[in-house]
């Protein structure tokens, strides 16, 4: 009765720190996921350590410097002040932490495969200071197996058992950076746990912040709605840019017909086409799902498919540009392109698999001069590119012979824009209406 008892006490205790604020939460990785989480927390009344390696990003936020867009610096600075946020490099925080919280990148590797080694080094360092009592959460997408096939085992190396003396869960972020209708907080969350007990210690844990959270029966199931949520999204963004591609040989707008077929109050989802996909959660997440599948000898046929669409639209957008300067009797490899937006998202400072980088790079490999402008980012110095941001005044877009709209953000002036440029061509819609020098995609 005495091991029983102590198990119920581990779970009790927590379950107590937890209801009266007296958890303390550690957060690994303070990107687009990790900061909000913190801040969040942090604003409820918990101590919060926010662990990352990144020294830049921990000297800004000491600095009160914003580097992410939902997060407001003033924000983190009074959570400092106030001794409720601390912002470190050091990961023996993990000794005090009740609550850990993963939000490490996972990018895919060139040839396709699940890159886990940030999810596997923070275990490596968890589990140095694991000790009874402990919850720790992943929020990083994975592929469905990695929170009981990696984490949980690097964890018991310590000696210690899951569901008795410390608490594994899997809780996918579902962050849309940029999103102000849809904070956070407003967000409904899913958890899962490696047993009964991580589950509702996790699904107390995230009700102090978000209102509507829902249980699933296991960690694999949660692991697996995040790749589902995101497999629809990349399935039906592929169908309509193939639709876009044929709707321009048909002579079609595609935008019109969106806008038509939206007016069906049943059984349609607008999606929109644009010059590619970017971000993390579009390009790469479910290629973890088309990985795990093929290790189980299954193919995933739409998802593969759906990909390759979305890659081949910055091949497609500079095919577009090509054919309409060879109309207008210029030489190609003579003429200036400008790139205005090269963020994956409007208004969101982030560059991660942003399709303006596959175009700059396809027209440089043509030997054509490109160029770019974007209020968010002042240089670009990535693998090949080495540019600074282009100024949009009359003088300056007189010189090129067209200008692409890759990312369509707010703080352009758009009337000004198509009044000084000789010719646009607008992958994002940002001119609903015809003009004589605009083409859309």
């Amino acid at each position: 009765m005495k091991e029983e008892g102590r198990r119920v006490n581990n779970f009790k205790i927590l379950e107590e720190k937890i209801n009266k604020k007296k958890a303390q939460i550690c957060i690994i990785g303070l990107g687009y996921v990790g900061l909000p989480l913190a801040v969040f927390f942090a604003k409820k009344g918990y101590r919060v350590y926010g662990l990352d390696n990144n020294v830049s990003r921990i000297n800004k936020l000491k600095k009160g410097k914003q580097y992410i867009v939902d997060v407001d610096s003033k924000d983190v600075t009074t959570l400092i002040n106030k001794k409720k946020f601390f912002p470190t490099l050091t990961s023996e925080v993990l000794k005090r932490s009740d609550v850990v919280i993963i939000c490490v990148p996972t990018p895919l590797r060139r040839v396709k495969t699940p890159d886990i080694s940030y999810i596997i080094n923070a275990s490596r360092t968890i589990k140095k200071y694991l000790h009874q009592g402990q919850l720790i959460v992943l929020e990083s997408t994975t592929y469905p197996g990695t929170s009981r096939e990696i984490i949980l085992p690097t964890l018991k190396q310590t000696g210690l058992n899951e569901e008795e003396d410390f608490y594994l869960s899997f809780s996918p972020e579902r962050v849309d950076p940029g999103n102000k209708k849809y904070p956070l907080n407003k967000i409904p969350k899913i958890v899962g746990g490696i047993g009964r007990k991580s589950t509702e210690l996790t699904k107390n844990l995230y009700s102090k912040i978000i209102k509507q959270i829902h249980p699933v029966s296991s960690i694999e199931t949660a692991e697996t709605v995040k790749l589902l949520e995101n497999t629809f999204r990349l399935v039906n963004i592929g169908l309509i840019n193939e639709f876009a591609i044929v709707a321009e040989k048909l002579g079609v707008n595609v935008w019109e017909v969106i806008e038509g077929a939206k007016t069906k109050p049943f059984g349609f989802m607008p999606f929109y086409p644009g010059p590619g996909c970017g971000g993390h959660c579009l390009p790469c997440d479910p290629l973890y799902l088309s990985w795990k599948a093929k290790k189980l000898g299954f193919k995933t046929k739409m998802i593969d498919l759906a990909s390759f669409t979305n890659h081949f639209m910055p091949e497609y957008v500079v095919e577009r540009v090509e054919r309409m300067l060879n109309k207008n009797s210029a030489v190609f490899n003579k003429i200036k392109i400008l790139i205005l937006g090269v963020t994956y998202k409007k208004d969101v400072k982030d560059l991660r698999e942003s399709p303006a980088l596959d175009i700059i790079e396809k027209f440089t490999q043509k030997k054509v001069k490109v160029d770019y402008s974007d209020p968010l980012i002042p240089y670009l110095k990535i693998n090949d590119i080495n540019l600074k941001s282009v100024s949009l005044s009359r003088s300056n877009l007189q010189k090129y012979d067209c200008v692409i709209i890759v990312a369509n953000h707010s703080s352009i002036n758009y009337d000004f824009l198509r009044k000084s440029a000789k010719l646009i061509f607008d992958t994002r819609n940002a001119y609903p209406k015809d003009y004589s020098n605009i083409v859309r995609l």
